[in-house]
């Protein structure tokens, strides 16, 4: 699975990689969280990184609290699953990162370990994202105890990242693991029709990979800071 992530790579250097500008300031992030609002980039405006919050509440739900049990997209069900099947049709999305964290068991404690390129470089990972409406509510009641004016939500703009069978080197970690695009493929996974797309959702290679050990720090959400990414004995 992907469960947490980083982004620190540089503003200047991420909108020049991804040709985007964003819609609010980007921030170094070595904790990036289920819940939070982070930069994606979506097929509906390709030009821009939007901040959309992780966790993806599909269109027909009664509750936006779904969002939490669909963090991960499973790609071998991604286009028959209900909470993601219209997504992936019409509204997928390049969530920008520079590596992930996984947790392996080490004789009853969890032992995080950061994956990234051996130079830290940007990546997109593929995702789906999805705008829910909340439910409309009363502002008020009426004389005779009739529903007052409504008031409407702000609509809720969620994403999700798609996983799909690990490499050789995150399978000593996790079971899953998160599906990179090459860059050559980024803009097909955004417009492509859904076959183009699903050619895309294979494991990548390992060649260029690298795993290691970090602080226990990082299970917390709470903590965000550059030493969550140093390296520590395991």
């Amino acid at each position: 699975m992907c469960g947490r992530y980083t982004l620190f790579t540089p503003p200047e250097e991420l909108e020049a990689r991804f040709d985007a500008t964003p819609t609010r300031p980007l921030s170094a992030r070595y904790n990036c969280a289920p819940g939070q609002e982070l930069p994606v980039v979506t097929n509906e405006a390709d030009d821009e990184f939007r901040f959309l919050k992780w966790g993806l509440v599909p269109s027909w739900a009664d509750s936006a609290s779904v969002g939490n049990d669909r963090i991960n997209a499973r790609a071998e069900t991604v286009r028959e699953k209900r909470s993601f099947a219209d997504a992936y049709e019409a509204r997928r999305c390049l969530v920008p990162s520079d590596g992930f964290y996984e947790w392996v068991d080490r004789g009853g404690r969890k032992q995080p370990y950061r994956v990234a390129f051996d130079d830290d470089r940007p990546f997109a990972m593929a995702g789906l994202w999805e705008r829910w409406t909340p439910p409309t509510k009363q502002t008020g009641l009426g004389d005779f105890g009739s529903g007052g004016p409504s008031r409407e939500q702000e609509p809720l703009e969620t994403f999700t990242v798609v996983t799909t069978e690990p490499n050789d080197l995150i399978s000593e970690l996790h079971h899953r693991m998160a599906v990179v695009l090459d860059p050559e493929e980024e803009e097909t996974w955004l417009h492509g029709d859904p076959d183009e797309a699903a050619a895309l959702l294979d494991t990548y290679p390992d060649d260029e990979l690298a795993a290691y050990p970090v602080s226990t720090r990082v299970n917390s959400p709470a903590n965000d800071g550059p030493e969550l990414i140093e390296r520590v004995e395991a």
